[in-house]
């Protein structure tokens, strides 16, 4: 078989499995279920098909995308194409959120794990409604328990967040200052009609 072939057989494979499952797949599972034991893939003949078959998707023609989201594959409808299937299947709403629940958000991204203690400790006022929601929109999840008297949830973000914020994991986060975590605490504390001492 040669070497386009062998491409080819991959893109389609791949797209047949992401196509079948629905959901995000790791790359270490699509290179076992693609290969054999005698002849396993190789992550750079992987990669370069991957890459080649999310080109192809990201077409004008094409109704969607190719996704990586932290070292998992997933087929997902393109954006511009949402208020057209609205009218076809029963999509969710889109969830807006607040300055509180991004403020949220953002302190379980940067933290995480993390527990509503120390959301709390770094907004200065109570996270319940915030963090509920967030779990509600699938944004974030409990990801363990702390070792710690009472076991309190930790919290983590879920691959719908990275998913809404475009990005294909945790690392294309853009770097945030302690400064701007005290901006949070101190805007937090004014909503609350905390005074906060200079």
């Amino acid at each position: 078989m040669s070497d386009t072939e062998s491409q080819v057989n991959i893109k389609a494979a791949v797209e047949a499995i992401l196509f079948a499952t629905g959901t995000a797949i790791e790359a270490t599972k699509l290179m076992a279920a693609l290969g054999t034991e005698e002849e396993p893939i190789g992550k750079k003949e992987f990669k370069a098909a991957i890459d080649e078959l999310m080109s192809e998707y990201e077409a004008e023609d094409r109704g969607i995308r190719l996704i990586e989201l932290d070292g998992k594959y997933q087929l997902c409808t393109k954006n511009d194409y949402y208020d057209v299937l609205a009218k076809i299947v029963n999509m969710p709403r889109k969830h807006s959120l607040t300055d509180v629940l991004l403020e949220t958000l953002s302190i379980v991204a940067y933290k995480q794990p993390v527990t509503r203690a120390e959301i709390e400790k770094i907004r200065g006022v109570s996270c319940n409604h915030a963090v509920n929601k967030l779990v509600e929109y699938n944004l974030i999840c409990e990801v363990g328990r702390l070792d710690a008297p009472g076991h309190p949830i930790l919290f983590g973000t879920t691959d719908d967040f990275l998913r809404c914020f475009g990005i294909s994991s945790m690392d294309e986060l853009p770097d945030i200052s302690p400064d701007k975590i005290e901006d949070f605490r101190r805007q937090a504390e004014a909503e609350a009609g905390i005074e906060v001492p200079t």
